[in-house]
């Protein structure tokens, strides 16, 4: 007589083994609708299957998050059998969910391409419609492989060959069509619906290796709705609008080059956003005492080894192998050893606690080409990185204090709304269980303390100890992980660093790591995108451009440019011979914020018309009220 637990607490009791469906259909006809799976013991699983002992049972119905990833499931089902249907003799492979959609692996002699998707589209629409129930099969290994190799599918059948021996080998059918598949699934293809659309094609290697075939891979997104779809589609032409690659190419900000993979060649525009942004986040961290510093580039291979970090990252470190001294230096790829060496540079008191070190530090970590992606994903990166070291009754206040300095900066980036996961321990660490429950329970204590809400992430936390990552809300809706905290008690006994006590014993500090922006490469690459270009006046890499209508007003433009760079902005004169509405256009197109137009009258009177980005109208302007107007406007958030 099994007991389900429902998650408003009610439970109810059932003669003998009942499935999901059951369970829905006595609780009312609405949910038996409605539902389209459920959870078990917080594991998904078909309605269809039987439950025989007591649960904790949720239902999943199609308002609920977890309908994303079951939706997206079936339709790769669907794509598969749509297009074994059309393409006889095409074989499938794996297909698996991933973030907006799915796709899957086929292999065929003839690689797909998008004009092959109206009919293949076509064709999963009728199978949705059909709404053939999914059903699930266990079936033992050897038939299993036998089935496959019979239907000529020689990758489903090496697929269940490299099992292990004591997995449960499942099938689900839809209609005649099956595929080898874990499941869970929703009831039938119709639940699906027809917010679904093919997106792209690409090739793939099979199991990622150059070695094995080539397999044409196909890649969908899927949606509850056709709102949510159609959203989901906004959201891409925005984001191929602003990309950061055209922004940074018209804008003149930055180059890659082939010749130096994953690093970046910053212009002089693109390395005065990048200044602004340094310059804005060193002020922040001095006036919240952190103090700053700079390390080495390269460091020897024992440091790492001793820190943790040459068994966990050595595959992403670029190493220096120097011959006469017979020793293995690496590129830094973290900063947090080399603080730590500062830190331990003389006897520290417990009363010089918390120390703050901040560093922008430069580093490098190997990444695969094809992960590369303009300036958002490189190999050679500086992070606003910073380390507190503090005592265990400090980690609260500290993380508190970082919490508050973080929203502050994302405010005045223009980021409202972040959101916080809280990664715990990973099945990989250092440290003991007891160095673990102590910092995941201080971290606790510092969220509780700061009214910080946050959703667990589990597993994800960094080999020394449990983390805060905060993720930012873009302008169109996408979501970018920045800003990270974490509790280590790990390194500075690895390390051996520790202070003075008041009782006049040694004990080892905590150490938290932190960043705000993270990577400022990838920042900048949020903020290109962020606005578009369009940056506000304090971020713009040219603030104005004074331009002028006809060659008489060319030295009274000149002063305007003085009159406004002493003031300090960054302007430019355009003084070409072009008429005032194509500078207008060119200079709109670049972003740039302010154009102030200046001809014989305007040189007479000493006064300017200014433009604003986006705007059609222009203002006429005393130049003194001009200037001052704008250095008001540019100065950064923090200064005014």
């Amino acid at each position: 007589m099994p007991a389900i637990t429902l998650p408003d607490g009610a439970i109810r009791e059932f003669e003998g083994a009942i499935t999901g469906t059951e369970i829905a259909a006595a609780i009312g006809p609405g949910l038996a609708r409605a539902a389209l799976a459920m959870e078990v013991d917080g594991a998904p699983q078909d309605l269809a299957r039987e439950i025989t002992q007591d649960a904790h049972v949720k239902f999943i119905t199609r308002r609920d998050d977890a309908a994303l990833e079951l939706i997206r499931h079936d339709t790769a089902h669907v794509l598969a059998q749509a297009v074994q249907a059309l393409y006889p003799g095409t074989q499938v492979t794996i297909g698996p969910t991933i973030e907006n959609g799915f796709y899957y692996d086929f292999a065929r002699n003839e690689p797909f391409t998008p004009e092959d998707f109206p009919a293949i589209e076509v064709k999963m629409r009728e199978i949705i419609a059909a709404n053939a129930p999914f059903t699930r099969e266990v079936v033992e290994r050897d038939a299993a492989i036998v089935f496959f190799d019979l239907r000529g599918e020689r990758f489903k059948a090496e697929l269940i060959r490299d099992l292990p021996a004591d997995q449960t080998i499942t099938l689900y059918r839809q209609g005649e069509w099956l595929d080898l598949c874990r499941g869970p699934h929703m009831r039938s293809t119709g639940d699906i619906g027809t917010a679904f659309k093919l997106m792209k094609t690409a090739g793939a290697y099979w199991r990622g290796d150059h070695r094995n075939p080539m397999l044409s891979r196909i890649y969908g997104t899927a949606w509850r709705d056709g709102r949510e779809l159609e959203a989901y589609l906004h959201q891409l032409e925005e984001a191929e609008r602003r990309d950061h690659r055209r922004i940074g190419r018209e804008m003149d900000l930055f180059h890659i080059q082939e010749e130096a993979v994953g690093s970046i060649f910053w212009h002089p525009l693109g390395l005065k956003l990048y200044r602004t942004v340094e310059a804005y986040i060193r002020r922040r961290q001095e006036a919240n005492g952190y103090e700053e510093v700079r390390t080495p580039q390269l460091v020897d291979r024992r440091l790492w080894e001793e820190s943790g970090h040459w068994d966990k990252y050595r595959k992403n470190m670029f190493i220096a192998e120097v011959v006469d001294e017979e020793a293995t230096l690496a590129l830094k790829p973290m900063n947090c050893p080399c603080h730590v060496q500062i830190f331990k540079q003389g006897l520290r008191s417990y009363r010089q606690l918390p120390i703050r070190m901040a560093e922008f530090g430069a580093c490098h970590r190997y990444e695969p080409s094809g992960a590369l992606h303009g300036i958002m994903r490189v190999r050679a990166f500086t992070q606003d990185d910073a380390h507190i070291f503090c005592t265990e009754d400090q980690i609260t206040e500290e993380t508190v204090r970082f919490v508050a300095l973080l929203e502050s900066v994302y405010q005045d980036f223009g980021f409202t709304h972040f959101t916080t996961k809280f990664s715990d321990r990973p099945a990989e660490r250092a440290g003991t269980d007891a160095d673990w429950d102590r910092a995941e329970n201080a971290l606790k204590a510092a969220c509780d303390a700061a009214g910080l809400a946050y959703t667990l992430n589990p597993g994800e936390g960094a080999f020394y100890g449990p983390k805060l990552e905060f993720v930012l809300r873009d302008s169109i809706g996408r979501d970018w992980q920045c800003g990270t905290i974490q509790v280590d008690y790990v390194l500075p006994e690895r390390l051996d660093a520790e202070y003075v006590t008041a009782d006049s014993t040694r004990a080892r500090p905590v150490m938290l790591h932190r960043a705000i922006i993270g990577s400022f490469e990838r920042f900048l690459g949020i903020l290109i995108e962020q606005y578009a270009g369009r940056f506000p006046l304090w971020l713009a890499p040219v603030q104005a451009v004074v331009a002028t209508i006809v060659s008489d007003a060319d030295d009274y433009a000149l002063e305007v440019v003085a009159g406004l760079r002493a003031a300090g902005l960054s302007v430019e004169a355009d003084l070409s011979n072009q008429k005032i509405n194509a500078k207008i256009r060119d200079h709109s197109l670049h972003h740039v914020p302010y154009i102030l137009v200046v001809g014989r009258q305007e040189a007479q009177a000493r006064t300017v018309a200014i433009r604003q980005l986006g705007g059609a109208a222009q203002e006429l302007l005393p130049l003194d009220e001009a200037v001052a107007r704008l250095q008001a406007q540019a100065l950064p958030p923090d200064l005014r």
